[in-house]
């Protein structure tokens, strides 16, 4: 399966003020962010520039209707919380298909 499985996490933790921030912003709905967590091929490491109190990590994958998302999140006990999400750009679209 994917990554939520990989990492043995249960679901995700949202943000009410957050919520919505990524689609206004991106188009990326909070469904399809948490689509791209269930869906292989996926690319995922630690995001160092940016964890300060708590460690963020990223995942590149794709939705279900193959839309490529770049997702910036942290886990809280077995939840993952999304900062945020947007469409994946070139550079991040050629990770992905070196891990597929």
């Amino acid at each position: 399966m994917g990554y939520l499985e990989d990492h043995n996490l249960e679901g995700f933790e949202w943000d009410e003020g957050n919520s919505y921030k990524s689609w206004l912003k991106h188009g990326i709905t909070n469904d399809e962010a948490e689509q791209a967590f269930s869906n292989r091929p996926f690319y995922s490491y630690s995001d160092v520039l940016h964890s300060g109190t708590e460690e963020r990590k990223i995942i590149i994958s794709k939705t279900d209707a193959g839309k490529m998302v770049f997702i910036s999140f942290t886990t809280r006990g077995r939840k993952v919380r999304v900062i945020s999400s947007r469409r994946m750009g070139h550079k991040e679209s050629d990770k992905l298909n070196e891990a597929a």
